[in-house]
């Protein structure tokens, strides 16, 4: 699609300031994924490369990504402090892209089997405080130039508690590029014991309460939170959320004075409209469109048939994505899709997830008692994900909390209407359908407010009942699929936010 007019012209205005940004995350679609993370940390510099931006990623050398990307040139080798071996820098590129991927190799590290922050029977791995603080460590020696690449950057941009040290330690660095420390989720928040940070030989200057300890521990997360000349989180909603008790986790206070001081701020994720396309998705059967929604059914009937569920594009189809955890709302979920079936309503509901074992044991049972009307696949599987988004009607997001989510947008661009909590991301990403907003062609989905069964069994009630009216229904999926969630207008705030904080060094 086009860019409009405003927007190209913003990029030109963009294209024309050049900045230096190191992009540090700990995962990186498509080179290792556990979640969201993985996928910002691919489209956010992708989109701030297209628009003419130096932008280089680093990320550690995990064994899968270095199988995946084949040999990997050295480009620099560094001794850090508190290490025996040095460190190799190694370099690829984003696949199908032109962006450039530092890789912090250390195979003491970082050579393994299993996941990046759990070994392959889920547990996390014990040095996961030494894995980190080495990444933080070399990202540091890259962002002050000793490294040796002859490339500073202007902004180091830092993700999640794995790389919440870079901060706290380059505050301690003149000069110094600028940061930024996004918060993806405050759950994860890197806590480890006083040992540990004296294992790790941190400068003690670092072990205060105005720095990175909290309550006796270390918090890696505390150390972005801190240190980092900006912090942003990935939606306006949860920005507030954090500041207050229910979401903070015990940092709220802190995080409400970087808000009083205008240092936090929330900028909405976009999606990979590229990825994410019912035009062209090579996993799905039956590409469609705004223009020819039709094949949209027949994608409903192959997903059908892939569950072994009866096929009727009269029955209304519930799809579920997820990590099986109690902050998704899985049981709220369970619960309220189990009151609907023992009531005898038409609907089905098919979901890809896994996580804690009594959810997953909840979701047989589910499925036992009612075989014809559920449909479970545990595990992930991307082109599946892509069917389920394309073949239901409606998507299930009754999220406790949710920092930004992508499904959501996932779903309003493939016209599956999504069913959220009005929490996070989702509070601003989806319009509900209220009689008012479905009569201003505003509403794209429907929201709850309270985490309760009571309330999500009463919003699936009214989608059933909006399902049976198929003009209105098609009007708000139309209204779903014109929603722009590209990165652009993303990619734009963080640029500007870089702009700001290089003017203010």
């Amino acid at each position: 699609m086009p860019l409009s007019v405003y927007n190209w012209v913003i990029v030109q205005f963009w294209e024309s300031i050049v900045r230096k940004i190191l992009f540090a995350s700990s995962e990186v679609h498509p080179l290792i994924k556990t979640g969201g993370l993985a996928d910002v940390s691919a489209s956010l510099p992708l989109a701030l490369s297209q628009m003419q931006q130096d932008i280089r990623i680093i990320m550690p050398a995990y064994r899968a990504t270095l199988q995946q990307l084949g040999e990997c040139p050295l480009i620099a080798t560094v001794k850090l402090e508190g290490y025996h071996q040095p460190v190799h820098i190694l370099q690829a590129q984003l696949p199908d892209s032109d962006v450039a991927v530092l890789l912090v190799d250390s195979p003491e590290h970082f050579d393994r089997d299993g996941g990046p922050y759990c070994d392959t029977q889920g547990g996390d791995w014990a040095d996961n405080a030494a894995r980190f603080a080495l990444f933080c460590r070399a990202v540091v020696a890259v962002a002050t130039n000793q490294a040796g690449l002859d490339w500073q950057p202007d902004v180091v941009h830092c993700n999640d508690w794995q790389t919440g040290l870079i901060p706290a330690l380059l505050s301690l660095e003149r000069p110094r590029p600028a940061t930024v420390f996004t918060i993806h989720n405050m759950a994860y928040q890197g806590l480890f014991s006083r040992e540990v940070f004296e294992m790790l030989d941190l400068p003690e200057a670092l072990w205060q309460i105005e720095g990175i300890e909290f309550y006796g521990m270390m918090s890696f997360m505390k150390g972005g939170l801190v240190y980092a000349d900006h912090i942003t989180s990935v939606s306006p909603t949860y920005a507030q959320e954090i500041c207050h008790y229910e979401y903070g986790y015990g940092l709220e206070g802190l995080l409400a004075l970087r808000s009083e001081q205008s240092r936090l701020s929330g900028i909405v994720n976009g999606i990979d409209t590229q990825e994410w396309n019912p035009q062209t998705d090579k996993f799905i059967g039956h590409h469609y469109s705004i223009k020819n929604l039709r094949p949209k059914s027949l994608n409903k009937k192959a997903l059908q048939q892939h569950f072994f569920l009866p096929e009727s594009a009269e029955t209304l189809m519930f799809g579920m994505i997820s990590r099986l955890v109690s902050q998704k709302g899985v049981d709220l979920t369970i619960d309220a899709i189990h009151r609907l079936l023992a009531e005898g309503k038409d609907i089905q509901l098919v979901c890809l997830g896994s996580g804690e074992a009594g959810f997953e044991q909840d979701l047989r049972v589910l499925r036992a008692r009612f075989p014809d009307r559920v449909g479970i696949q545990f595990g992930y599987d991307e082109a599946l994900a892509h069917k389920i988004e394309a073949g239901v009607d409606a998507f299930l997001m009754p999220s406790r909390f949710e920092p930004c989510g992508l499904n959501q947008m996932y779903s309003l661009r493939y016209g599956t209407l999504p069913v959220v909590r009005n929490t996070g991301g989702l509070a601003d990403t989806v319009v509900d359908a209220s009689e008012e907003n479905r009569k201003q062609m505003l509403a794209t989905g429907f929201k709850f407010t309270k985490p309760t069964v009571e309330d999500l069994y009463d919003t699936l009630l009214t989608v059933n009942e909006l399902f049976s009216h198929p003009r209105l229904w098609r009007r708000m999926m139309l209204t779903a699929m014109v929603q722009d969630f590209s990165w652009i207008n993303s990619a734009q705030a963080y640029l500007h936010l870089y702009q700001q904080l290089v003017d203010n060094s």
